[in-house]
């Protein structure tokens, strides 16, 4: 993700659909005498509470540990982006949780995990001051999680070769920062690379597992290119693999951005977005199928994320608007969606009358916001705490 992300252009997307109807309609027999009022206020009071207990089952899904997980919004934030953004002081309900990002492999050291490729773990304590400013955010009550990857540099698995080398790596940012959720937002060449994907589920399962016995929550979520038609072959296969390592996903976070040929000329973002999360759906009803899991629709709405980028895309002709975020988080909120994101937090500002209009910016949106934010409006009805 981010200004360099062109998912919908590099990879040919296969739609894999599979509508599964179920149920038989229930016919209710005569009873032999008429009930009373007062017995038909009870059955409908019993049935009231039985439709409010449904939604309070369909809006809650559990996280990658079988913890009762409510659904969250989560901006990211471009820890390396000059000037930083403040995520360590929530500015309202939709800021509250941040996912930083990215940890990759710094330059020139495969298996050594950095921010952005350039600052140590150790350079971003002191040059970002980057766990000062977690502690901070913690004590305002928000939450963080980690992002690893990205679309400009390599993510960890990428570029080191050596599992238990690896495996030390994902641990050191795991123990350093302690994140209770965190994110592989894999794309462009890294995704269709099998051999990394093996490598990371092994590592990832083992850490999960060695978390989860150190009392240690990790919920662990995949963040995937998609194109109006859903995941991409490689973006399947990377899913595929996870669970087949035995990893635990919370779910699958489809980035809605960057469409590129794959869009329609006649479909709205919104409407890219929309049809691209649908897809997706029924592409993970048959991808958990396959890995001997059977969930149903409401499940599997339960296990994805949404991730437009707001404002100007990286592709000419793609903006996300204002009306368009109102939209998806609509969609969002019906379908029982359990995280939404967006990139990034950093971009959630109307820009400069002067900025150029050719690319997107990394501090500004690209269109006029006033006064509204992005983050207001797609996190209405996700306000819950990270996990």
């Amino acid at each position: 993700m981010s200004r360099n992300q062109a998912s919908g252009t590099s990879i040919a997307a296969k739609e894999v659909r599979r509508r599964d109807v179920r149920g038989v309609a229930a016919r209710a027999k005569g009873l032999r005498r008429p009930l009373s009022a007062f017995a038909r206020a009870c059955i409908a009071a019993t049935l009231a509470v039985a439709a409010i207990g449904g939604i309070l089952v369909w809006r809650f899904t559990t996280d990658g540990n079988g913890a009762v997980e409510p659904p969250w919004f989560s901006g990211y934030v471009d820890v390396t982006v000059v000037p930083q953004y403040a995520f360590e002081v929530p500015s309202g309900e939709g800021t509250k949780n941040v996912t930083l990002a990215f940890v990759v492999a710094m330059a020139g050291q495969a298996c050594t995990p950095s921010w952005g490729s350039t600052y140590s773990l150790d350079a971003a304590k002191t040059s970002l001051n980057l766990e000062a400013r977690i502690a901070k955010l913690r004590s305002n009550g928000g939450a963080f999680a980690v992002s690893f990857g990205g679309s400009v540099n390599s993510e960890l698995a990428d570029s080191c070769q050596n599992p238990a080398e690896l495996e030390r790596a994902y641990r050191a940012v795991l123990e350093r920062y302690n994140p209770a959720t965190i994110d592989f937002d894999v794309e462009g060449d890294n995704l269709a690379d099998s051999a990394a994907w093996q490598r990371r589920a092994n590592a990832i399962s083992a850490l999960q597992k060695e978390r989860i016995k150190e009392g240690h929550a990790l919920s662990i979520w995949l963040t995937l290119p998609v194109t109006p038609q859903g995941l991409t072959d490689a973006g399947t296969s990377a899913v595929d693999q996870m669970l087949a390592a035995g990893v635990q996903l919370a779910g699958v976070n489809i980035m809605t951005m960057n469409y590129g040929s794959s869009r329609s000329n006649s479909q709205s973002m919104l409407d890219a977005g929309t049809s691209a999360a649908q897809s997706t759906h029924d592409q993970l009803s048959i991808i958990y199928q396959r890995a001997g899991m059977t969930l149903n629709s409401e499940q599997i709405w339960g296990k994805m994320g949404l991730t437009p980028m707001i404002g100007r895309n990286d592709l000419p002709g793609e903006v996300f608007d204002l009306d368009a975020a109102r939209g998806l988080n609509s969609f969002a909120v019906s379908k029982g969606v359990q995280r939404v994101s967006m990139w990034s937090l950093n971009r959630d500002v109307s820009c400069p009358q002067d900025t150029p209009e050719d690319a997107a910016s990394h501090v500004c949106s690209g269109i006029d916001q006033g006064t509204q934010r992005f983050s207001d409006l797609l996190s209405a009805g996700f306000h819950a705490k990270l996990p």
